[in-house]
Order: C-alpha cells, then structure tokens, then sequence
C-alpha cells in the first residue's frame, strides 16, 4: 500500500499511531465483561468469586472438569529447560466462555499461549461443515431411506500430537508438580496448529476407513456403499470440529470404525436431537418419514436471558409484537441518538444470536434481521427498540419447523414457455453446463431444485438500493435462503428483478456443484419461478433485447445458463412467490400464508 498513491498519507499516519491501535485490540478481550448477559471471569480466582456471589458451582464445576484432563498432554523434561534445543517457553491458563448450544453451559478450558510463538507456514485452522450441506444431507437421509447417529469424539484437540516445539512452567493446578518444566506433546487448545492438528489427524482415520472429503465441502466425507437389495448409495459422515453425523444403513457401525481410534464422549451413540443448536426430530408429512429441524429450544434460551439482562436495568421486552417487525417503522430514516459503547455491543450480540437463530430454522425473521445488520456499526436507540421487538415477537411465537421433505415439488410445467433451447443455441453456441472434474458417480435416488426469486425496487428510502431474496429448495427441503441489499441502485423494477435473479442463478450453480460432488444425481435444469413477467420473459425469450448495457452482465449470465439447461425460468403469481417475504414487509395474513407454505 505504501507505493500507491491514494495511501501517502495514510501509511505514516498509521505508524506513528500504531502502538496505541495495537494495544486497543488487546483491550478489547478485557473490555468484555459478559457474554449474552453472562458475566464472564478473567481468572479462576474471579471465577470461584462469582460462584460465590451467585450461590453455585458453574464456574467451579468447569474448572474441575477441565483440570482432569491435562496431566496426559505434557511430559516433565528430563533435562533442564536452557538444554531444550529448539523449544520455546509458553505459558498455560485458563480461560471460559459460554456455551451457547448447550442451554448457556459455562465452560473451563487450559489453554497455551500461542501468540508466544511464530505463525506456521501451513494452514492453523480446523475447518466445519456448512450449514447447507448439512441440510442437504438431512434431505439425503429422509429420500434414501438411511440412518443418521451422531457422536462427539472426547477432548478432540488432545488426541493430535503437537506439531510445534514448546515447553511450559507447571501452575497451581498441577499441584505438587507446580514449578517444574513440562513439554506439551499434544495440541492443546491455544497453540496456532491444534485445529489443523486435529483436523489432520481425523482426516487420516476416515481416510483410512475409505471415505473421501470432497471438493465442494471438506468436511463431508462420502464412501460408496451398497444396500442389500443392490441398490447403490453413498455413505456419508459430516464433522464439524468433534461432532460426528453419520448417514448409512447402518450408521452406528460406521461411528464405531471412527471410535476404534478415538474415544467418544461419555461412549454414546445416538440419533442426533440436537446438530448445530437445532432440535432435530423425525416426524411422518404426506405418508413420508423426515426429519425436522426447529430452533425453539434455543428461541426460549436467547429471550429468557435476553428478558433477565433487561430486568437488570429496569427494561423489559415490548408487550405487544404482532410481526417481527413494527409495521410504521423505517429503519434507514430512523433519527434518534446514537447508541452508546455498552448499547453497541448489546445491539451486535442480538444481531449474531438472531442471526444463529435463522440458520437454525427461524427464517420468518431473515428480512427483518437482514435490514438491522446493515447498522451495526453505529445503530441507534430506534434500531435496538426494534431489536427487541423482534424478540417479543419470538417470545411469542417461538416455534418454527423446517421439514427437509424428500417428495417431489408441485409445479405446473405449462408456466415454462419461453424458447426453447435449440433456439437460444443460435446466439449462445457455446453454452454447456461445467460439469465438475473429479466428481463422484451419482449414487441413490435424484434431486430436482427450485428456486422463488423476489425484489422490492428501491425499497432503501435513503439509497434507493432494491432488496434481493430467494429460497432454494432440493425437493421439497429448503436448502438456502437469502435475503440481502443489493449493491447497486437500479433505475426499474425489471432491472433489480434481473439483478436478484442473476444472484439466485450464481447461488444454484453452486448448489448444483455441491450436489455432484456429494454424488447426488440431479434431474433436469433448476425451476426458478419468478412474478416479474418482463424478467422472465427477458430469460426465456431468444427475441428479448437488453436496453440497459450495465445489466448486461446479469442479463446474459441468466440466459446462458437458460440455454446450458442449468436452468428453466417461469412466471408465478406474486401472491404464490415464497420469495416475497424475504423482500418486503408484509400484512400478517399474506406473510402467514407465505411461510405457512414451507414452515411449520
């Protein structure tokens, strides 16, 4: 940066202020006192102090949990410290945080100091499976008639060797070993290669076992397999750090090949209730058995402890919240005072809960929430009042099920009349769908994808930027939904229709490549159903013509993928577009019905 010229100024600015920007980021982590409402200590001395104040052991209960695993992660050195070669001294404490999950569970954890030593060369990481492909997979189980049984692999980190080189000075906590010099042998949490250590180290047992990660999610594992009738299928585990998913005929046998080389908390094997803060549950629609995912248990977790924090200083949740959002109010005009620091944070925390919240299941409140983030850096009292609203109306409503139904979409074929693709082939010769290199041979029953696209034009009454929403569905399971501003000011509906469909075509390109590298066969190009006719038509229609040169690329990307036969487009009713909900506020009949249609 500092050869360009724009930042001339800026370089020597920030040099001179460095040491005062430094050090505020490592305030930060001392700044913070609570979490969700939850006080959080800084040392195990604050921490039994606390539990005294509050007249429990949560915090005791933690520490004394964690202390008896760390004795058999290190090695007294048998020689003196200054003769290690090549080791550095780092230092061992504790610290806690809350587990959101797992009903607000305080957490004790010993860690290293790995910011003693130098970055490694190689990835430091422990990466996680999607939310998405862990929908996928749930669809995947529900249409191939499989198993799914979950497992956590104990002390994950602290099965790896450590792959860096350093030594410790023992603690209170090792008792009468407390001032001797221990070297770490395995990965404990802290040092900057444990996530990767682990990951690595998982990686080589299922490679063993003969699962592949793939290339669309390294965290999905897949194994071909064959059901006793013949018929082919893939095996398939999901590891997000140390929880297992696995998904076979036989799922516990495949978590007891993994438990051969690490040991499993509590040794339990069991259908998954809870995967990511969702209660997960299998229930019968149509004569088909599925499973569910509904976040009501985390709901009544967040408002409880959102109505405690509020109670502390004299406030409580508004009494009345019909919608997730006040049917008068426009947050981008909103003209009431600034926030102060402890407001921010609260505002950013309710943001992140509301946002897990949606991943989990609570996608009646995408838009209201997509809206509110745009003010996280300085929201006001008005954007938290609505905050709160919208926790009222949770409060209220807290129940939301997302069924991952395997049965085929209802969709009238007649509403597909554009040209049709030999056509198009005239001014897109070229035009293929890329079909992945590598990818798996398609096993088990195909998938059909459909997509609703929306767009309120212009409804950002200080931008003018249109609002862009979607829902994709593999069968008859939502997969993705999305609900963003768009980054452009459009000067006609038909255009942000355009743009929203462009978005939506990208995101099902991707869909479709994850789908081939999990080796689910898919049939036919994705129905995206839209309300604008003139959109539509400018998709499906070879004689449609561009006046608008800056949309061009939307324009053409769309139509390629028509011709590639990625895609088919048709017209819907606005009152039938799932996607209108995710665009714009809507009367509590029309918005009911809407999710009414794939909510429960």
């Amino acid at each position: 940066l500092q050869d360009e010229p724009a930042f001339a100024w800026w370089v020597p600015y920030v040099e001179r202020k460095k040491n005062r920007i430094l050090s505020k980021v490592k305030s930060k982590y001392w700044q913070r006192t609570h979490k969700y409402g939850i006080r959080i200590p800084k040392s195990v001395e604050e921490a039994y102090r606390i539990d005294k104040e509050n007249g429990n052991r949560l915090w005791t209960d933690a520490i004394s949990e964690e202390i008896v695993k760390v004795p058999g992660d290190v090695e007294e050195c048998t020689k003196s410290p200054d003769k290690l070669v090549g080791y550095q001294e780092i230092d061992l404490h504790m610290i806690f945080d809350i587990k959101l999950g797992e009903n607000f569970r305080r957490k004790a954890r010993m860690v290293v100091g790995g910011h003693m030593t130098k970055p490694p060369s190689s990835v430091t990481y422990s990466s996680v499976v999607s939310r998405e492909s862990a929908r996928i997979m749930l669809l995947v189980a529900a249409l191939n008639n499989l198993e799914i049984q979950s497992a956590d692999i104990e002390n994950a980190y602290l099965t790896a060797p450590c792959r860096e080189r350093v030594w410790t000075r023992a603690g209170v906590e090792f008792g009468d070993d407390m001032g001797k010099a221990f070297m770490i042998v395995k990965a404990l949490y802290g040092l900057r290669s444990s996530g990767a250590a682990f990951r690595a180290f998982l990686a080589e047992r299922l490679d063993e076992m003969g699962f592949k990660s793939s290339i669309a999610d390294p965290d999905v594992w897949l194994r071909p397999e064959t059901k006793a009738d013949g018929e082919e299928y893939y095996e398939y585990i999901l590891v997000y750090v140390d929880d297992l998913l696995a998904i076979s005929v036989d799922a516990t046998s495949v978590i007891r090949e993994v438990s051969e080389k690490f040991k499993l908390k509590k040794d339990k094997i069991e259908p998954p209730e809870v995967y990511l803060g969702g209660r997960l549950s299998e229930k019968e629609l149509n004569g088909k058995r599925m499973l569910t995912m509904t976040s009501v248990d985390y709901i009544k977790a967040i408002t409880k402890n959102l109505e405690e924090r509020l109670s502390k200083i004299g406030l409580k949740l508004p009494s009345r919240a019909v919608t997730p959002m006040s049917s008068d109010y426009t947050p981008e005009i909103d003209a009431t005072p600034e926030l102060d620091q402890a407001g921010i944070t609260m505002y950013q925390e309710l943001i992140g809960e509301l946002r897990w919240a949606i991943e989990i299941g609570r996608v009646d409140i995408l838009y209201k929430v997509s809206v509110l983030s745009a003010y996280q850096a300085s929201p006001r009292e008005g954007h938290l009042d609505q905050i709160l609203h919208i926790f009222a109306f949770l409060k209220k409503n807290p129940k939301l099920t997302l069924y991952f139904d395997p049965g085929m979409p209802r969709i009238d074929p007649n509403i597909f009349n554009g040209s049709s693709a030999e056509e198009f082939r005239e001014q897109y010769r070229d035009a293929r769908e890329e079909l992945p290199n590598g990818m798996p041979r398609p096993r088990g029953r195909f998938v059909i994808i459909t997509a609703f696209v929306d767009a309120s034009h212009a409804s950002d009454k200080r931008t003018r930027r249109s609002h862009t929403g979607f829902i994709i569905f593999v069968n008859r399971a939502p997969i993705a939904f999305y609900s963003k501003r768009q980054a452009t000011v459009e000067s006609s509906t038909f255009l942000s229709e355009f743009i929203a469909l462009k978005t939506c075509v990208e995101q099902i390109i991707g869909l479709c490549f994850k789908l081939r590298m999990f080796g689910i066969p898919i049939d036919g190009p994705a129905n995206v159903l839209n309300d604008n006719l003139s959109a539509v038509g400018n998709s499906s229609k070879l004689e449609s013509t561009l006046n608008k040169k800056h949309s061009s690329v939307a324009y053409h990307l769309v139509r390629w993928n028509v011709v590639a036969e990625v895609i088919k487009v048709g017209w819907i009713e606005t009152t039938s577009n799932l996607a209108d909900a995710l665009t714009k506020r809507l009367p509590v009949i029309k918005r009911d019905k809407l999710f009414g249609d794939w909510t429960y």
